[in-house]
């Protein structure tokens, strides 16, 4: 979430397309080479729409079958991509890898340490006041990608972030969490908006891959308890925990992303 299509999106369309699918990878609104202003701005809205609209295209293509379309979310378009299949029917499988729940995430806090009214008020107050500080300049705060050098005390996963997106393994001039990141307000619409809250809702195949190391892995490990819960399609719905993986490792290393099993599991969803 604030990566490109030049980094691990592109890196899973063109690994797929090897193994002889159509692919297509792209860059959400506002966001790498994508249009819309104002630049940097994230939206649940939008962002599903993003996935929709690549479906719409997809399904009017001579060489495509409108009938086995599938979509991959990473990270935090892990979580969009499962609101996206249960929205969408055209879609007949989805995976979703390393995925945050950014709605949750924005709401509630890493690990949801933040989550009591008072403190959403408080972040609530402070980014309404940056609004108003960001009219008032005519331009928008950046919220500052991935720190850069990291404290010595950082979180392992923001080390494991900086070695991502800040050297030479993935680093990208276009990507937001290589370089400025996110408007500040850029995420504010995600407080209130719970993306997974109709999960067990959908009927079409579901692939959720996780690191066991990884400080995300709550998101989907929730994620699918909350999907097959009271859900009469939950035998074509899949959690897949990758042992020792980091949330990283599933952005790039070819030796830990499951491609075998994506593989398998597309074409099994589509036949």
């Amino acid at each position: 979430f604030g990566a490109v299509k030049e980094q691990a999106a592109g890196l899973y369309a063109q690994t797929m397309a090897e193994r002889g699918f159509l692919t297509i990878a792209f860059d959400p609104s506002f966001t790498g080479e994508s249009g819309g202003q104002p630049r940097y701005m994230a939206s649940p809205d939008i962002n599903t729409e993003d996935f929709q609209a690549a479906v719409d295209f997809l399904s009017v293509q001579d060489n495509v079958d409108p009938e086995k379309i599938g979509i991959i979310g990473i990270c935090g378009w892990g979580g969009m991509a499962l609101n996206t299949a249960a929205l969408d029917t055209r879609i007949k499988a989805a995976v979703a890898s390393t995925m945050y729940d950014m709605t949750r995430v924005n709401a509630k806090g890493y690990f949801d340490a933040e989550d009591s009214a008072d403190a959403r008020y408080e972040k609530k107050k402070a980014m309404n006041a940056q609004r108003i500080a960001d009219y008032k300049n005519g331009s928008y705060a950046l919220g500052g990608g991935v720190a850069d050098p990291v404290p010595d005390d950082a979180p392992f996963f923001i080390k494991d972030y900086h070695d991502y997106y800040k050297t030479k393994r993935g680093y990208h001039a276009r990507s937001l969490n290589s370089n400025g990141g996110w408007n500040v307000t850029g995420c504010m619409s995600f407080m209130n908006q719970p993306i997974l809250k109709y999960t067990n809702e959908i009927r079409s195949a579901v692939l959720i891959i996780h690191g066991e190391m990884a400080h995300s892995c709550y998101f989907s490990r929730d994620a699918y308890a909350d999907m097959v819960k009271d859900n009469p399609y939950a035998d074509n719905k899949e959690l897949m925990i990758i042992p020792d993986a980091v949330h990283t490792d599933l952005y790039d290393k070819m030796d830990v992303i499951p491609f075998d099993r994506m593989e398998e599991f597309f074409r099994k969803a589509m036949e």
